[in-house]
């Protein structure tokens, strides 16, 4: 036996979208249900637990084994809700997730979706959503059912039946799927990769309980206040309702739109008295920050550690973390000097003293969401993150000598841009510091294509720059950095060429190639990016365009455009993930525990006593396949998460 292909339904009363699957088997309530399996892709099997049947003892056994491959789809779930039935922790080591492997490929997320763009002769069965519904999760009790709260296979026997055939054609779907990819295998350093990522989400991070929960509270309180305030003010039975508002605002002279956070900021601006008061009111209670916390209190388990907030390959064109739950790649910055002392306040309960000392609460509680992350007792954060990696990047892959001598001197990078943009010495807080704000909007907006639109996505024109100003600002930005404008166009012919030819190309020391209807784009770190069924087309402004198929920005499978700067973009940020991926294995092997990463930064929690030195220095090695780039890495040490 060298592989089992598995499939499982389980049933718990916790809501799995909402917690995660940690949380999810952490129920007192949790049951395996079914065991579908299939040992060399040979027939599939199903296990009735209900009904008394066991799982064999070399299946059970072979769990454990990281000589014998364990294939599912999102099989974090499967390998988190067996470790909870067979008692012990089954380590990742061994287990493959064809979710992962289709993900490499570009391929959807979904089991569902991916059989169906691979066009699979069995497709998951579409009724299966429905028995998952009635057998996995509560049900409500009516007089109808007896007023039970769950459905158990003898309340729908021919259900059940269902039921059991949904599990067995999961596990062919899923094996389909694996036999398909076979010709795409993964490297054997991403799977390591994998495992390492699970190995974080199953070590969790611990949540300072006490701070959540007040912060709940005192959000709720104020809410509450500003609410029954406006209530006072409109004389509104909801002023929380845009369209209520929106007609009391007509009534008061005021004709808007939109109640949008950046119309209502806009209309701040411009009113004043009552209106002002209300549009005041408007902005704090739209003030979200306690859905991090609340979505926290969901997911923390019995240990009191969140668990499963990353998910591996969650950009699957280049393979970088997606956060899930508290979403923690998407967390509000800090940047109060005061922080430790707000904090002391929510933690204490003190609400009086602290709406006494800020003007907004919610913007507080906001940027105290990273701070509900803490270390475990005896024990620090130590947080490591890369500078600029992405500038840092493509300064190395384009060549462009003077950016890579800035990083080298440790120069603030958006001094150096705008000081060879505008051919002045530009010194941050000194001599032209003015011209810095304008070297950071262009470091910002135009390193992968852009252009006036990208600067004033960026915000270029709220920060006082003129419409004028802005075509110029590109020119001189694209003239200061030729070799990285070079690097687009470069990588736009050899892509073009790769797809027209089917020949391979290379440019930048990285290779393009077309087998089995993709292209592929190998990275210099020695991983490739996927781009299936891709084509040669004509744009909107009459040129020759790249297309491929892929999840476009609404989910769904389709075509896509692309172009040199867009895949510069990816080379880049797939470039950096593969950097931080293997400073995270250099680091938990120097006995470095990684509880949480962050973009480019690698949150350690570690006894008191360690040295942060030391493991910015474990970061920033250059890995052999990186030769002459420049790394930069800086930390601090804490007893709670923070934006330093």
């Amino acid at each position: 036996m060298k592989q089992i292909s598995i499939d499982i339904e389980t049933y718990s009363s916790t809501n799995l979208n909402q917690t995660g699957v940690y949380r999810y088997a952490d129920s007192d309530d949790f049951e395996l249900l079914l065991f579908g399996y299939a040992t060399d892709f040979g027939p599939v099997k199903v296990v009735d637990l209900t009904q008394g049947e066991k799982i064999p003892a070399q299946i059970i056994k072979a769990l454990d084994n990281p000589n014998i491959i364990k294939s599912a789809f999102n099989a974090q779930f499967e390998r988190v809700c067996l470790s909870r039935y067979v008692g012990h922790r089954l380590k990742p080591a061994g287990w493959h997730c064809s979710r992962v492997w289709s993900a490499t490929l570009g391929l959807p997320l979904s089991l569902r979706d991916v059989g169906s763009v691979l066009g699979l002769p069995r497709q998951k069965i579409t009724a299966g959503k429905e028995l998952v519904r009635y057998f996995c999760t509560p049900c409500k009790p009516t007089k109808a059912n007896q007023n039970r709260t769950r459905n158990f296979p003898y309340h729908a026997p021919d259900k059940w039946q269902q039921f059991k055939q949904y599990n067995q054609r999961d596990v062919e779907v899923e094996m389909e799927i694996t036999q398909k990819l076979s010709w795409f295998p993964v490297p054997q350093s991403e799977w390591q990769n994998y495992w390492m990522d699970q190995d974080i989400n199953d070590r969790g991070i611990k949540i300072d309980q006490q701070l959540v929960d007040n912060a709940i509270k005192c959000q709720s309180e104020f809410h509450d206040q500003y609410l029954e305030k406006a209530k006072e003010l409109t004389g509104l039975a909801n002023p929380n309702s845009p369209l209520q508002l929106k007609d009391w605002l007509t009534q008061q002279g005021v004709q808007v739109d939109s109640l949008s956070k950046a119309a209502v900021a806009q209309l701040l601006q411009n009113t004043t008295g009552k209106v002002h008061q209300v549009l005041a009111l408007r902005k704090l209670l739209s003030k979200s920050s306690v859905k991090k916390y609340q979505a926290m209190q969901k997911a923390k388990c019995k240990d009191d550690r969140v668990h499963g907030l990353l998910q591996f390959y969650g950009a699957n064109r280049t393979g970088r973390w997606a956060g899930r739950l508290v979403q923690v790649q998407n967390l509000p910055r800090n940047s109060m000097p005061d922080l430790e002392a707000s904090r002391a306040l929510v933690k204490q309960g003190n609400f009086s003293a602290l709406a006494m000392l800020y003007d907004s609460v919610p913007d507080v509680l906001s940027q105290l969401i990273r701070t509900a992350f803490i270390p475990k007792e005896n024990c620090h954060f130590y947080v490591a993150d890369f500078s600029a990696v992405e500038a840092q990047v493509i300064a190395w892959l384009s060549g462009e000598e003077w950016r890579q001598e800035a990083f080298a001197h440790n120069k603030d990078i958006y001094c150096a841009s705008a000081s060879q943009m505008f051919g002045v010495p530009v010194i941050k807080h000194g001599i032209n510091g003015n011209l810095r704000q304008k070297g950071k909007i262009a470091e910002l907006a135009l390193g992968y294509g852009g252009s006036i639109g990208a600067l004033k996505a960026m915000g270029a024109t709220k920060l006082g720059l003129t419409e004028d100003e802005l075509p110029p600002l590109v020119e001189m930005w694209r003239q200061a950095s030729p070799h990285i404008v070079h690097f687009w166009w470069d990588i736009d012919k050899a892509a073009k060429v790769c797809i027209k030819t089917r020949l391979p190309q290379e440019s930048h020391d990285m290779k393009f190639t077309y087998r089995s209807g993709c292209m592929f784009l190998k990275l210099r770190s020695g991983r490739s990016l996927c781009y299936p069924q891709p084509k040669i087309g004509i744009n909107r402004f009459g040129s020759e365009s790249i297309t491929f198929m892929g999840i476009n920005t609404v989910k769904k499978w389709s075509r896509i455009e692309t172009y040199g700067a867009k895949l510069v973009e990816n080379i880049v940020q797939a470039t950096s993930r593969d950097l931080l991926a293997e400073a995270m294995h250099r680091l938990e092997a120097a006995g470095n525990p990684v509880v949480m990463h962050i973009h480019d930064e690698a949150v350690i929690e570690a006894p008191t006593g360690c040295s942060l030195a030391t493991m910015v220095k474990i970061m920033t090695e250059v890995p052999d396949w990186a030769n002459g780039l420049i790394l930069n890495a800086a930390g601090f040490v804490g007893d709670f998460y923070k934006k330093d």
